[in-house]
C-alpha cells in the first residue's frame, strides 16, 4: 500500500469501525446477560441442526450442543474480540479471517432455511445477513484495514 492514504482507505476504515462497533453490540449481551448462554445459544443451534444447517455441519454443532454454556459465552467472547479488533484497528488482519469463518459459520448453519429444491438464488438471497459482512472481513484482510486509522500502523 502506498505510503500516502487515499480516500478508499479512508472509506474502508470507517466500514472496519462500524463493523467493529456492530460486533461489540453483539458480543456484550451474550457476554453481560445470561439468556444465551442459558438457554438461547441451545435454542438456535438446535434449531440449525434440526432444520436449516447443511448437513456435513450438523455434527459439530451437536458437539457444541453438549456444552452449550460454554459455546455460548465462546460465540460472545469471539464477537467481542472481533469487534475490539476492528474498532481499535488492531491486530485486524487475523481477526478479519476469524471474523470471515465465523459468518461462514452462519452460513452454513443456515443454508436450508429456504425449502430444498428451490431456485439456487433463493439460497444466496437467504444468506444476505451472512454473506456481505463475510466478504466485508476479506476485505478488509486483503487491503490491510488496520493500516488507516487504526493501532496496525
Amino acid at each position: 500500500m502506498a505510503s500516502s492514504k487515499s480516500g478508499s482507505s479512508y472509506t474502508m476504515a470507517a466500514a472496519r469501525i462500524a463493523i467493529g462497533i456492530m460486533f461489540l453490540f453483539f458480543g456484550q449481551y451474550k457476554i453481560f446477560g445470561p439468556e444465551f448462554a442459558h438457554g438461547g445459544y441451545a435454542k438456535y443451534v438446535g434449531g440449525y441442526v434440526n432444520e436449516t444447517a447443511v448437513g456435513i455441519y450438523r455434527p459439530f454443532l451437536r458437539l457444541t450442543l453438549q456444552h452449550p454454556v460454554f459455546s455460548g459465552y465462546a460465540v460472545g467472547v469471539a464477537e467481542i474480540l472481533i469487534g475490539l479488533s476492528m474498532t481499535l484497528g488492531f491486530l485486524v488482519r487475523p481477526f478479519s479471517v476469524v471474523g470471515a469463518l465465523f459468518m461462514l459459520n452462519l452460513t452454513l448453519c443456515t443454508w436450508w432455511a429456504v425449502p430444498h429444491g428451490a431456485a439456487y438464488w433463493r439460497y444466496l438471497g437467504n444468506e444476505l445477513d451472512n454473506l456481505p459482512l463475510m466478504f466485508l472481513f476479506i476485505l478488509f484482510f486483503t487491503h490491510n484495514a488496520g493500516q488507516t486509522l487504526g493501532l496496525d500502523k
